[in-house]
This record gives C-alpha cells, structure tokens and sequence, in this order.
C-alpha cells in the first residue's frame, strides 16, 4: 500500500497537512506545486488499496482524474472549501467539502480533528486573508496580541512563498517547506528553530515595497486594477499584495495583474465587507479558478484587458449598487 499526500502549496494546503500528519504521521508521497498548479490529481499514479489524501485543490477541476484513480481501487479523502461541481458518488471516497465564505480548508481538517491541532488552522486563516475566523479561532487558545499577530505573519509568509509561475520563482518548493514544518508542533518552535520565516519574511517586505510604489491602471471607490510587470518578484506577491489592499480598503474590489505572455495571470479580490463576486467574474474569461471572495485567471490574452476592466467594474459597482448602501452585503 503506497500513500499520497496531494496539497496546493499555500498556506492552507500545508497547514492542512501539517494539522493531519501531526495526529496521523505516516510516510507519504507529497504531490505538490505552486499556488495555481491545482491539476495535481493527473500527477498520481495509484493502485488498488493505496490511499490518498487531497487538501484544497478544486474537486471540480479534478473530476476526471479523481475519477480514474477510484476506478484503479484507490480510497481517498477529499478536503477543500472550493465549490466542487457534482461530487461523485463512491465507496472508497469520503468528502469533507464546506464553501462558506468564513472557510478555509484548515479550518475544515480543525473541525474534523475537533481542533486538536488548531494553532496550525490559525496559521493558515491569516494566510488565507481570512482574518476574521483567524481571530476567532487564536482567542480560544487564549493567546496574547504579539503571539497572534506572530502566527499572522508566519501565515502571510508562508502564503507569499506559494506565488509563482514555476516553483523556480519561490523561495521554497512546497514539498521541501512542508517536510521543514513537519518537525515542529508547535509554529513558534518553527519560528525560532528554523530560517525559513525571516527569509520570507524580509523577501515579501521587499516585493511588497516595490509594488507598493504603483499606481492603479484604473479604480473608483467600488474597485482598483493594478498591473505588475513580468518580473519573479511579481509573480511572488500578486496575492498577499491583493490580500494587503483588501485588509487596506475593506469597501473596495481589487484585481492585480502580472504581465505574461502577451497577456496576464490576475488576482481578484472581492470587497472584505462583501466577499462575493470574483469566481463570477473570473469565470467570464475561461481558464480560471478560486472562490467568491478570492479567484483568478491562468492567462488573460492581451487583448481582453479592457473588457476584463469593464466587467471588472460592472461587477463590483453593481453589486455596491444593488445592496444600495456603502458596502453590499452578498455572501462568497
């Protein structure tokens, strides 16, 4: 029997495994990537009897291929909190799948271990840009302010190094930051026993700085496009910087492209007071992915900029209209 470990590698994916394989250790094949590499059911070969583990990537993206491994014999768990399509019905496939907008796949593996693990689910939430539910959750540890805003940063860092168009242009491969993880119960001990968050740390203040230092293509009160060239840095902070201008401007929508191959892969943002609308805009321009609150798209050709602009727009200012008030109030 051979086990698969498969996890997107930001900072929900790892803290997921992280929270798993600290209650159940065993040795595992991890199947990871890069933020947007979710297409990681077609890298596993399984057979009958192994068993495999999959941790916030689209189930709906997967079907197909989660489809063929059940049909060679494989059991498999499901986590995520991505809207998965039409789950498939199956004896060796159990699914722990909840979309609400407060939800992160962490935080799904919390409930389902009953928080044994749950400084971890933590961790990810802030990475997760999911403030609110990190909050919550780090007062039932009974922590201090300096311990909490501690696990946020460690949480954005973690996250700032999935950002990448190849794992050449992050800091750490996935796989390798996880192993490094996995020595530690406890994040602080990890904090303090190991490099890794200092050099994120201090490279994702950098990125942040110089994308700090541009100005929006185009934006209103309801919402702000910004471009960032075709640059490694780019490609690692298009997401925590979309993060950061939502914590900033809680009313506003955000998108943040990064150019690339005569197009660009972009970010979305929905408003933090009304985290809905960006899987439907994304989806409007094909290869795209994410959830209401958060989504993106893969490539967006050179010439759709100023559509996905107006949509862009369209969107958020109806919804701001629609709600009829300073903020609306849509759920992701």
């Amino acid at each position: 029997m051979q086990f698969y470990d498969i996890f997107n590698g930001d900072a929900d994916g790892i803290c997921a495994l992280q929270q798993l394989r600290l209650e159940e250790p065993r040795a595992s094949v991890l199947v990871t990537g890069v933020k947007r590499d979710i297409l990681l059911l077609d890298r596993v070969y399984a057979a009958a009897g192994d068993e495999l583990t999959v941790l916030d990537i689209s189930l709906h993206t997967n079907a197909a291929e989660l489809g063929r491994l059940l049909a060679q014999g494989a059991r498999c768990r499901y986590f995520d909190h991505h809207v998965p399509g039409e789950i498939p019905r199956h004896p060796n496939l159990k699914t722990f799948i909840d979309t609400a907008s407060d939800m992160c796949t962490s935080l799904i593996v919390d409930r389902y271990l009953s928080g044994r693990q749950r400084i971890w689910a933590v961790v990810a939430a802030f990475g997760d840009n999911l403030v609110k539910s990190a909050s919550r959750l780090a007062e039932q540890l009974d922590l201090d302010p300096a311990a909490i805003e501690r696990l946020r940063e460690l949480g954005e860092c973690l996250n700032y190094n999935a950002y990448g168009e190849t794992v050449e242009d992050l800091h750490y491969h996935p796989a390798d930051l996880f192993e490094t993880m996995s020595h530690y119960r406890d994040p602080f001990d990890f904090i303090e026993g190991e490099p890794v968050f200092e050099v994120l740390r201090n490279a994702c203040l950098d990125d942040l700085d110089r994308a700090g230092n541009l100005a929006p293509e185009s934006g209103n009160d309801n919402g702000a496009v910004f471009i960032l060239p075709d640059a490694a840095w780019s490609r690692r902070v298009n997401g925590i910087f979309g993060n950061h201008l939502a914590q900033a401007y809680p009313q506003r929508a955000h998108a943040v492209l990064v150019k690339k191959d005569g197009g660009y892969t972009v970010s979305v943002r929905a408003p933090v007071a009304s985290p809905s609308g960006a899987d439907a805009l994304c989806l409007k321009f094909g290869s795209s992915g994410g959830r209401k609150a958060a989504a993106g798209i893969n490539h967006l050709p050179e010439r759709e900029l100023a559509r996905f602009i107006a949509a862009f727009q369209n969107q958020f200012d109806r919804d701001r209209h629609d709600d009829g008030a300073e903020a609306p109030a849509r759920d992701e």
